[in-house]
């Protein structure tokens, strides 16, 4: 009788412990569950060197203020100096400006080389210098995307003789880049079939393309159809924005909604950064052009 007692004791122990098990279990389910942060498939950003803030800690909090949910943080001025002037070298400093997002939840989109849009990608001596300054900036920061325009003096349609040194130095960059995971994203004066062709020569799959909406307008290309040329497996980022005119939600030259549509029917995610777009009446006014930028972006590819 005892032994019967005492294995009954025994079995109503391991029920009240399944019991409690249980319901703890959901309870920590609900909790995490709770945690979770619905995914954004397109996410919206700023550089943080046309509002102003060029590798500023300030740039968080206006992005905060307008609403964006990143920023495009510049590696900094390049000039005659070696490489870029840089406050994320110093780690005190890197430090700031990963704590200041963290604070804000302001993301950073990606790291950009600004500097190349009026220096030479092709014939700076010390450009290898300067790219791994950059990709060890990616590496400790955590971000995985590089912006790299080759600018006036490697637009490869005015200069395609620079093509093959162009090509040796981003096959170099990309298995830099790729040691760390990450991505050089390219800006080129091509449109999306010859970029694409370049893409392919250069043969690195850390070797994508930075699209730019002002370049295809400027050239008489249709943006959704260059955007399904470079496909979803050559596609890093997009600059979502034309020249200075009007707001983007004001410019008959971008069909946004048919963009998303283009954009969705790939399956494509990713930053979409507004670099321009200022209304001219209002150049100056910071606020109000990127306000109104980034909430007409939000209305189209978040549905806010």
């Amino acid at each position: 009788m005892i032994a019967i007692n005492s294995i009954k004791r025994d079995c109503m122990r391991v029920v009240f412990f399944v019991i409690v098990l249980f319901f703890f279990g959901m309870g920590q389910s609900v909790v995490n569950a709770a945690e979770v942060k619905p995914k954004v498939k397109y996410r919206i950003a700023v550089c943080d060197w046309m509002i102003l803030k060029r590798q500023k800690l300030g740039a968080f909090s206006l992005a905060k203020e307008l609403n964006a949910d990143g920023i495009e943080l510049d590696m900094g001025s390049l000039g005659p100096r070696e490489t870029f002037d840089s406050k994320l070298g110093d780690p005190v400093e890197r430090q700031k400006f990963l704590d200041k997002s963290k604070e804000l939840g302001v993301g950073i989109s990606s790291i950009a080389m600004s500097g190349f849009y009026a220096q030479s990608f092709a014939t700076r001596e010390t450009v290898t210098k300067m790219i791994q300054d950059c990709v060890d900036t990616m590496d400790k920061m955590n971000v995985k995307i590089a912006f790299l325009p080759l600018g006036t003096q490697c637009d490869l349609v005015k200069n395609p003789e620079l093509r093959p040194t162009i090509i040796k130095k981003l096959q170099w960059a990309g298995k830099q880049v790729g040691k760390i995971g990450g991505v050089i994203a390219i800006e080129t004066s091509l449109d999306a079939t010859q970029e694409k062709q370049l893409l392919e020569e250069i043969g690195s799959k850390y070797i994508k393309s930075s699209f730019n909406f002002a370049n295809a307008i400027e050239n008489g290309r249709d943006i959704c159809e260059e955007i399904k040329i470079l496909g979803k497996k050559y596609l890093a980022q997009i600059h979502a924005s034309n020249t200075d005119k009007v707001w983007l939600e004001k410019d008959t030259a971008i069909d946004m909604p048919k963009v998303k549509a283009t954009l969705d029917a790939m399956n494509w995610k990713g930053w979409l950064i507004i670099e321009r777009s200022r209304d001219v009446a209002i150049v100056r006014d910071v606020k109000a052009n990127y306000g109104a930028n980034v909430a007409y972006l939000k209305k189209i590819f978040q549905n806010k």
